[in-house]
């Protein structure tokens, strides 16, 4: 029984499940428990195993929840002589004393324990900064996953780590709860930070991405949630940007700054008031916009061609390896490459402008 028991704790572990073990650590007769009786209470509040009879059951299911809910250890109390007054004024304490509802004249200790997986860290970008995110988060004990491109992964220390492509089907192998309280930190810093936004907050994990934070200026996080909205994302979606990520604690160091987003995500999953280091807008301000950036037309020559293999960005006329790709849209079932987020962007705003042949050289 005793095997079966951890045996069941293990599987439940590798599947990233939520749960609470409940174990009879003390008995008064007359009760029908007894000494090492063990359950386990599931989220959804079912009991696996015997701690008592029907009265100590329901206390124990109710109470695991709460300690799910908590995420801290509680020794549980069931007696015949405790009063409803007792249990309220010892909430939040490590032990509660219970009345026993039912006429036994027994009593029971019951010390739950809640286990639930840890927190995947997911880290986009081969910076600095992503670098100390990934150090400092493993250090708080995150499961930390880093994205980077294919080519970056051959200079990456020995960690868990995905491919950028594969993002997206990296984030459907999460169960529910593990989307939900998933942090992602996206600081390539403008190499491939809208490719994994676009990811992140898709309409089929985005809606239970827990936290999600850009590191970048605010001018380039307008480009960003423009060229997303372009794309599709929706508003709510996009919304959901922490931008500049971290707390404003004055970090200036990519290990400072580090500290500052790893304690922002600390105090978004406890409910903390601090703030951030300013409000995040849920959407762009198109005039704002346009006098922050200035949208200039490429001269690319009608005459230009790419080698096999390449593509020409239609924004800017530079050559660009379509196999290793990161910034590209399709438009009127034709695919076009651009060299930069921001070149995307400009090109989604309006197609016909960089698509129509420009003038002879000289013409008026």
């Amino acid at each position: 029984m005793t095997s079966d028991f951890f045996e069941k704790l293990a599987h439940l572990g590798r599947n990233g499940e939520s749960f609470v073990t409940a174990t009879v650590v003390s008995r008064r007769a007359p009760v029908s428990s007894h000494l090492g009786d063990r359950a386990i209470i599931y989220a959804d509040g079912r009991v696996e195993g015997f701690v008592g009879g029907s009265c100590s059951r329901e206390i124990v299911r109710k109470q695991a929840l709460e300690v799910l809910k908590l995420g801290r250890p509680r020794l549980v109390l069931i007696r015949p002589d405790a009063s409803e007054q007792t249990l309220q004024h010892a909430a939040q304490a490590e032990s509660v004393v219970v009345p026993m509802t039912c006429a036994s004249e027994g009593a029971v200790d019951v010390y739950l324990e809640p286990h639930t997986p840890a927190r995947v860290l997911l880290v986009v970008g081969f910076t600095p900064v992503a670098q100390a995110v990934a150090r400092l988060g493993t250090l708080l004990e995150y499961s930390v996953m880093r994205v980077v491109t294919a080519q970056e992964q051959r200079d990456l220390e020995p960690v868990s780590c995905v491919a950028l492509p594969d993002l997206k089907s990296y984030l459907e192998t999460l169960t529910g709860e593990a989307r939900s309280s998933l942090a992602a930190v996206v600081a390539s810093q403008g190499h491939y930070d809208e490719p994994a936004l676009e990811a992140l907050l898709g309409a089929e994990v985005g809606a239970e991405v827990g936290f999600v934070a850009l590191l970048a200026s605010r001018k380039r996080a307008v480009t960003v949630r423009e060229l997303l909205e372009l794309q599709g994302t929706p508003l709510e979606q996009v919304a959901k940007i922490r931008n500049p990520a971290g707390l404003d604690i004055g970090a200036k160091t990519p290990a400072e700054v580090a500290v500052s987003i790893l304690a922002e995500i600390i105090g978004a999953r406890a409910g903390s008031n601090s703030a951030p280091m300013f409000t995040h807008s849920s959407h762009y301000d198109p005039v704002q916009h346009k006098a922050q950036v200035l949208e200039t037309r490429a001269d690319v020559s009608s005459s230009q061609t790419a080698r096999p293999g390449f593509a020409l960005s239609p924004v800017d006329g530079e050559e660009i390896e379509i196999s290793s790709a990161l910034h590209f849209a399709d438009f009127e079932g034709q695919t076009y490459y651009f060299t930069c987020a921001n070149c995307k962007r400009r090109f989604l705003k309006d197609p016909q402008k960089f698509l129509e042949p420009l003038e002879p050289a000289g013409e008026v």
